[in-house]
């Protein structure tokens, strides 16, 4: 799947307030509210704005941290990392990289025993699960 650019008047006719805020405005929806924060279907998690793949449920972990958890996505190329200093601080800001819509951020370094360093925190309302069949 090619690069997807929209503008955002469509964004906005395609997606619910609340999910514009999130993928289009980088914004973040409350811990522990999100569908998908407590999931342990088993299928593949897709980007809620242009359908591409991004994680899979074999890499989602309970990090109780009140989003849905990720040690690492499904294919290096379905995400962009960028530095995020909006919050007063460096974190890294993960993008879904056909659509360029806000996912949530990825940590480094916490302890987590999972096969990487990495916790990919990722906001619900960014995703649509598609279980297995």
């Amino acid at each position: 799947m090619g690069k997807i650019e929209k503008t955002e008047e469509e964004w906005r006719a395609q997606l619910s307030p609340e999910e514009y805020h999130v993928l289009r405005e980088a914004g973040t929806e409350r811990p522990f509210t999100g569908e998908y924060t407590e999931a342990k279907t088993v299928g593949v998690y897709r980007c809620r704005a242009c359908g591409t793949e991004l994680f899979r449920s074999e890499t989602k972990f309970e990090s109780h941290c009140g989003w849905p958890s990720f040690y690492e996505p499904s294919k290096s190329e379905a995400v962009v990392l960028l530095t995020d200093t909006s919050m007063g601080m460096a974190r890294t800001e993960v993008r879904c990289a056909t659509c360029d819509s806000h996912l949530g951020h990825v940590f480094e370094g916490e302890g987590y025993d999972t096969p990487t360093d990495q916790r990919f925190c990722i906001n619900s309302i960014s995703l649509n699960l598609e279980p297995a069949e």
